[in-house]
């Protein structure tokens, strides 16, 4: 068939999917100029399950913001509607589904080796200031959504392409050239023109595959192009049968075509296949983690290097590769300790960061319900620190964020939490400890604090902190974690408006404030 024979059986077909209406009304409505943020927040809030996601995603490890986004209105405003608009198609394409009985697509396969590239995009642009994390994840996504249209509007002539293809001697492209005379590229640029998307999303569509022949000058889609072509590399490591020559491409072509340091290369191939796992679950999908690259590697350079060996020698080279597998599984475990504990802690103060501080407190209160004890939380902010930054500079201001955690940690029981909240506000979790018993351990670090000279070495300083505290007893109280955070944060504000230096205890039963 001729290409445009083709596209308009796809275009007529009833297996074409169509786009939910509040997708489709966002695409239309973030390309005027006049839409407000209120009439985006307004038409999302009318789909309870998709602002629930949104929500969820906008408080999730994807952003890992200080705060709480609370509203609808509040995640456009902060995020921005390309964004949300980015976000909103993401959930709608990974709902797509089968259509009916004879649909023999594996979403679940595309879906997931999709989601794989959408996150090689994510990090390899993640030092891009021009690229937004959400527009190129969605560019990563679709990147093959013409490959799932084909399926599905022409299911006789892809069994006939997955059989040139099962071996991977012959490439997609080439393959739906030669069965419908034209190739996903084309279909999916196509379809998302006639659904309107933007030009950041359909360009990378129609020549990630090869980027060399974009005709347009706009660097910011160029760029793109580039992350999503390598991107789908990528995916390639981690799902195709042929992983080590996808690897070669990937380093190579990272550096001539966008200028990746090895340390920036690296970085994005020993984190990737957490990075999925951890997107998969802020996002509702059941995706079990990929093997590391690394692993997958070594796993295909054994199975090469078992070929044409005969019996007596593949034995030995099994047992070989049996121990190196373990020495790698270890090495490995032991890496993703560290990562582990890289995701987990803040890179200044090297105490715990805000999504641990918040996952490490809804553990504390849901053990707290089962053993009926009380958990408390101390929110600390340093006095008057952006003057201290303006009048010392901020090598001081950091040394002073150090130090405090340092001495603070010194107080703290080992099995108490600090963790650095944002900017100069810490938080404290006191397991199995009540409320007077928070007040006297905050009024201790307050006077601890005051007292303490901090010496750089050249210098001394002397700095305040204001707390704020709060008690949960799960089993009494009906109010939950982000309640708890809020008491906190009430009190700790309620110190700053009474001249700072002191400790604020909040009642949350009779709603007012303890002073100390």
């Amino acid at each position: 068939m001729r290409p445009e024979d083709v596209l308009k059986s796809v275009l007529t077909s009833d297996a074409l999917p169509t786009l939910p209406t509040v997708a489709s009304r966002l695409v239309s409505m973030t390309s005027q100029e006049e839409t407000t943020i209120s009439d985006i927040a307004k038409v999302i809030s009318q789909d309870v399950s998709l602002a629930a996601k949104l929500l969820k995603v906008a408080n999730s490890s994807f952003y890992s913001f200080p705060t709480k986004i609370g509203s609808i209105n509040q995640a456009v405003s902060v995020m921005g509607t390309n964004a949300v608009r980015s976000l909103v198609l993401s959930f709608s394409f990974l709902n797509i589904r089968r259509h009916n009985q004879e649909d023999r697509f594996d979403y679940d396969k595309f879906w997931e080796k999709s989601l794989a590239a959408a996150v090689g995009a994510k990090l390899i642009t993640a030092d891009f200031k021009h690229i937004e994390a959400e527009e190129i994840f969605i560019a990563g996504l679709l990147q093959n959504i013409g490959e799932m249209v084909i399926a599905r509007s022409f299911p006789r002539e892809y069994e006939q392409i997955l059989k040139q293809t099962e071996k991977g001697e012959v490439r997609v492209p080439a393959a739906e050239q030669a069965v419908l005379g034209a190739d996903h590229t084309f279909i999916g640029y196509a379809v998302t023109k006639m659904w309107k998307f933007p030009d950041f999303l359909i360009d990378p569509i129609r020549y990630h595959h090869r980027p060399e022949v974009y005709p347009g000058e706009d660097r910011k889609i160029k760029l793109a192009l580039d992350a999503v072509h390598l991107s789908d590399l990528i995916a390639n490591i981690l799902y195709s049968r042929n992983p080590e020559a996808f690897h070669e491409q990937f380093k190579a072509k990272g550096r001539a075509m966008m200028g990746l340091e090895d340390r920036q290369i690296d970085r994005v191939l020993e984190t990737v296949h957490t990075a999925i796992g951890q997107i998969a679950h802020d996002f509702g999908l059941q995706i079990e983690n990929p093997k590391p690259i690394q692993e997958i590697l070594q796993e295909a350079n054994i199975a090469l290097s078992l070929m044409n060996l005969n019996y007596e020698q593949m034995n030995k080279a099994l047992v070989a590769a049996k121990l190196e597998l373990q020495n790698l599984t270890r090495e490995l475990a032991e890496k993703n300790q560290r990562l582990e504990k890289l995701a987990h802690v803040d890179g200044l103060t090297e105490v715990y960061n805000h999504r641990y501080f918040q996952n490490f407190l809804g553990k504390e209160i849901s053990r707290a319900d089962r053993n009926e004890h009380q958990v408390s939380l101390i929110m600390i902010d340093v006095d008057h620190f952006k003057l201290f930054n303006d009048e010392y500079g901020h090598l001081a201001g950091d040394y002073i964020l150090k130090e405090l955690c340092r001495l603070i940690q010194e107080h703290l029981r080992e099995y108490d939490l600090l963790a650095r909240y944002g900017g100069e506000e810490f938080t404290v979790v006191l397991p199995e400890t009540g409320q007077a018993e928070a007040e006297i351990v905050a009024e201790k670090l307050r006077a601890v604090i005051a007292g303490h000279l901090f010496t750089d070495g050249e210098n001394g300083y002397q700095i305040t902190v204001s707390m704020g505290v709060a008690t949960l007893q799960p089993a009494q109280d009906p109010f939950k974690r982000n309640d708890l955070i809020d008491f906190a944060d009430k009190a700790l504000y309620e110190s700053k408006r009474r001249g700072r230096n002191r400790v604020t205890v909040y009642e949350p039963r009779k709603k007012w404030f303890k002073k100390s």
